[in-house]
């Protein structure tokens, strides 16, 4: 029986290949591997870290401009386009595809690895803690988001707005076109396959290793053993498969709805519980300190501070490198749900809240264990800040209800796993078919086992430490492929606005209906170049004549200018004191889309470069194509602007600019 498949091979082989391929190396020789993939890596991070600087520092002013112009307004979707998920639901499920396990695994480590490292020894404790707060707060806050946000960003516009595959390579569409379909649309979804599979399997692995130290702790297990971890593994991959197969509106979207409140749950306890007092002023000091170091820590590379490089290069750098190798993942995710939503509503969602929320959980957590550090466990936390898998879990143990929180704390943990691995799931199947609608189950299946047997296997190889260096490199080359993407949609979101905004052609402004035999003919046609210049030598020169005689008649001195190369006529009225009046007509080329000179419905051309005529002003404000007017209407148009010019210089407030300095060239 044939067994069907919504598989791309060009996609899904290579990717396979070349997944399988490194975890086995990163398996058979973890220790080569990793020496290796860390040579590489250190050499990115030392001698390129400014590249990872400057393109996280463009995402950040990018898609504040974004949110704060005018395109804000422009939806992810048809302009009637509705959200598919409620405000809670979709906040839920982008939070919990974007940080996950990461937020359980670094609330307290980061702060207090911050607090005891040996570079800031220097500073006192209280300074030391503000320290690990700020650094904590840069490398959860706008920045990780904006990373997110512009690959979220460009994949719904793309894909809602222009009706593509919701797939990278559409984000290439206004730079590539219909390339897009071939050859480096399949590169870059293999890239995007390989980077998604590698972060997750990372991640999933590390959070299986602060499961089972939390069970130990708990005296649920007896110790850190693979066998436990097999079990893990075994029991939560199954929930994500089960997840992903009842899809996003089912499973996904119940379990981060669930996680989002124990989240919740846990920090108000901890809140409540600890030093509250100091917790809510340490916060409140800490946007501040955070608000008014933010450029400072945006653009500083540290360059003339040697002993705080290398924590640069393995903090701040390695941070901006892994946000941006989760990013086709996360940004897919968070383009999945986010449909109907508008530019302004999405950037603002995807900088502010998730930020605000770290930054209180972050605070909450890691404020707290270093106050305990200080005051109770007499530097105890701060021996075991190198050990990130069991910290959260010893930091509970100055707190009443530990059992109870310790469970709270798992439970969570765990559904941010099945979340993580699910979301991941459905987004690798989503790549390597290129979005197809539906996919038979043994596909999500597939996956799943795979993410499983990988992980474990470079579990238990030691492997994954290589496989996390492979990931970090791929960073670099994805950053650049993120700068296309704003230039892409730059270009886009320009034309977008620029088709919705653009009114009826100006001649339909005197047109009273009047010869509309001949002017349909004359709309469902394009001019040559002799046309449009048969049009300026005989109905714009024949308007213009008029005019001048008539000027003549009522005591102002115009002339006609004409120049044959390009072909071009205006009529002028000069003066001394202010500007003269210039209207003009000039004939211009433009390219059209290939599909007129095919489409036997639509206006017909033979060539794909058409001429027109273009009226021109001598204050070089835009003209408009003026190919529909008769010469009565050429004339009127001329007035037009002759009455606005007599306004606009009799007024005071105008002087500067309708002064004749721009009539030197008549003198």
């Amino acid at each position: 029986m044939k067994i069907r498949t919504t598989l791309k091979k060009g996609i899904t082989l290579p990717s396979l290949i070349f997944i399988i391929g490194i975890c086995m190396l990163s398996a058979i020789f973890p220790q080569l591997t990793e020496n290796l993939l860390n040579v590489v890596k250190n050499f990115i991070f030392v001698n390129l870290n400014w590249v990872y600087v400057w393109s996280v520092t463009l995402f950040v002013i990018f898609l504040v401009y974004i949110m704060a112009s005018k395109y804000g307004n422009i939806r992810l979707g048809r302009n009637d386009s509705k959200p598919d998920y409620n405000f809670f639901s979709w906040l839920s499920m982008l939070f919990a595809a974007g940080m996950g396990i990461g937020l359980m695994y670094f609330s307290v480590a980061e702060p207090m690895q911050h607090y005891s490292n040996e570079v800031f020894a220097y500073k006192t404790p209280v300074q030391r803690a503000q320290n690990a707060q700020l650094y904590t707060f840069f490398h959860w806050g706008i920045h990780a988001w904006a990373i997110y946000g512009v690959v979220g960003l460009a994949l719904a516009y793309f894909s809602y707005r222009y009706r593509l595959p919701l797939s990278l390579r559409s984000c290439f569409y206004p730079l590539l076109k219909d390339k897009i379909k071939g050859g480096w649309g399949n590169v870059i979804d293999i890239f995007a396959l390989c980077s998604t599979f590698f972060g997750i399997t990372t991640t999933l692995g590390f959070g299986v290793v602060q499961i089972n130290s939390g069970l130990v702790t708990l005296n649920i297990l007896p110790e850190n053993a693979f066998v436990y971890q097999v079990l893990i593994v075994a029991v939560l991959v199954s929930l994500a498969i089960l997840s992903a197969v009842t899809g996003l509106d089912k499973g996904v979207k119940i379990l981060s709805n669930i996680n989002i409140i124990a989240v919740v749950i846990l920090l108000l306890f901890v809140l409540a519980v600890g030093p509250t007092v100091y917790l809510i002023g340490s916060f409140t000091e800490g946007i501040g300190t955070y608000i008014n170091s933010f450029f400072s820590l945006t653009f500083n590379t540290h360059v003339y501070e040697d002993n705080t490089q290398k924590w640069f290069y393995d903090w701040t750098i390695l941070y901006w490198a892994w946000w941006i190798s989760w990013s086709p993942y996360v940004g897919l995710f968070i383009a999945r749900i986010s449909k109907g939503r508008t530019i302004r509503e999405f950037v603002a969602a995807v900088l502010i809240l998730p930020t605000l929320f770290n930054f209180i959980w972050m605070s909450v957590f890691g404020n707290s264990a270093i106050w305990l550090d200080m005051n109770a466990a007499h530097g105890y936390l701060s021996e075991m800040a190198n050990d990130p898998d069991s910290l959260m879990f010893q930091f509970l143990e100055y707190l009443p209800f530990t059992k109870l929180a310790s469970f709270l704390v798992i439970a969570i943990i765990l559904i941010f796993f099945v979340t993580s691995a699910d979301s991941g799931i459905f987004v690798m199947n989503s790549i390597a078919t290129k979005n197809a609608r539906v996919s038979p189950r043994w596909q999500t299946i597939g996956w799943g086992t795979l993410l499983a047997v990988l992980a474990l296997m470079l579990l238990n190889a030691g492997g994954l430490k290589a496989l996390q260096s492979m990931t970090l490199i791929t960073a670099l080359p994805f950053s650049i492929i993120m700068m296309l993407f704003i230039v892409s949609l730059a270009k886009a979101l320009v034309i977008d606005k620029n088709y919705y905004e653009k009114d009826f052609a100006s001649t339909t402004v005197p047109w009273s209906g009047e010869h509309w035999k001949e002017r349909l003919k004359q709309i469902i046609s394009f001019n040559d170049s002799a046309s449009t210049e048969l049009y300026i030598k005989t109905t714009v020169q024949q308007a213009f004549e008029e005019l001048v005689s008539e000027f003549a008649i009522n005591g102002v001195d115009a002339k006609v200018n004409a120049d044959n190369s390009p072909q071009s006529m205006e009529i002028e009225i000069r003066y001394d004191l202010v500007n003269n009046f210039i209207y003009g007509v000039k004939a211009e080329s433009k390219i059209i889309a290939e599909y007129l000179l095919t489409e036997e419905n639509l206006p017909s051309a033979e060539d794909q470069v058409i001429y027109y005529p273009r009226s021109y002003f001598g204050d070089n404000r835009e003209g408009y194509d003026v190919k529909l007017f008769t010469k009565n209407e050429l004339i009127s148009d001329v007035l037009k602007h002759y009455e606005r010019f007599i306004e606009i210089i009799g007024e005071q407030k105008n002087t500067i600019f309708v002064s004749s300095d721009a009539n030197h060239r008549f003198k």
